[in-house]
């Protein structure tokens, strides 16, 4: 299969989300949340897999998301996952799809997750990219290196304690297509599979340790944005927060947050901060009808570094 080709240079900032049918209630909260405060700015859906019929077109009709234009790149990270990792390895290799937005349009990219909503006009972050090459904003690395490496990591050339207090949460990143090629991401997938004790899937994670070894080895000029003057708020949902209409404010760094993100729970009721997603979820009156029903009442907790 080949592979992405370079792109023609006109530079746009977009937003890209990672989706099918299975999450659209999700989507549909977090671009809720997007449009609240950026009509605008470009999303662009990542087929998760081949069911997203329902989702690009509700989603393209409601806030004019876009599919990702070449799915052919889709198909290549999928046979080249497999054929390095071998079919087994992952237990959703699916994640790796989000770095397509490395081949889509050129210019300045934010991923975003759909398990999270948003309290600004979050494409603004990108801005932090004049400076530097690589943005996250969370605080994954307060965790300490489990769920993403193991100690053997600090044998792999170019990593040390100081590089390792740099992990992040892939669920929110910003970059610049372009600035990892096809042949970066096969080279450092080579090296991932040759050396698998380096990582910590204990927690059945995916793609959040592959990538974090990719951009903490490929990628030197990057900035988390909590280390920005003046601290930033926290973001995760198991995390305590006031509320105040329908967002958010850390009284630890007395700010309001940015965004707020799901990572390790189960969106359903029970869950931290349900009523205020159901809120995003239903805002301009989303036929509730069509949503899906919760299957449990009960909800699924992991640690706040997992993604």
């Amino acid at each position: 299969m080949n592979k992405p080709k370079e792109q023609d240079q006109d530079h746009q900032d977009q937003v890209y989300i990672l989706g099918n049918d299975r999450v659209l209630d999700q989507a549909i909260a977090l671009l809720n949340s997007i449009r609240l405060y950026d009509p605008e700015t470009p999303v662009v859906l990542i087929p998760y897999n081949d069911k997203y019929k329902e989702a690009a077109a509700v989603l393209g009709d409601r806030f004019g998301v876009t599919l990702f234009p070449d799915l052919t790149i889709l198909e290549w990270l999928d046979a080249t996952i497999e054929e390095t990792f071998g079919s087994d390895f992952f237990t959703r290799p699916q994640q790796f799809r989000k770095q397509a937005a490395w081949f889509g349009k050129p210019g300045r990219f934010l991923y975003i997750d759909t398990d999270i909503v948003v309290f600004e006009r979050i494409i603004a972050v990108l801005e932090h990219l004049q400076t530097y090459d690589f943005i996250c904003c969370d605080y994954q690395h307060r965790g300490g290196i489990q769920n993403v490496f193991t100690p053997a990591i600090l044998e792999a050339p170019g990593f040390s304690e100081s590089v390792l207090a740099e992990i992040f949460n892939c669920g929110f990143w910003g970059s610049k297509t372009g600035l990892i090629s096809a042949s970066d991401l096969e080279a450092v997938f080579a090296e991932c599979a040759a050396h698998p004790d380096y990582f910590d899937f204990s927690q059945k994670t995916s793609d959040q340790p592959i990538i974090n070894y990719l951009v903490l080895k490929q990628i030197s000029n990057r900035f988390n944005l909590v280390h920005r003057s003046g601290g930033a708020p926290g973001n995760w949902a198991g995390s305590k927060f006031r509320q105040r209409d329908w967002r958010l404010f850390d009284p630890n760094m007395n700010q309001p947050l940015q965004y707020l993100h799901w990572a390790g729970f189960r969106l359903q009721p029970g869950c931290p901060y349900w009523a205020l997603w159901q809120h995003y979820r239903d805002l301009n009156d989303w036929n509730e009808s069509k949503l899906r029903s919760p299957r449990s009442p009960k909800f699924r907790f992991r640690l706040p570094w997992q993604s």
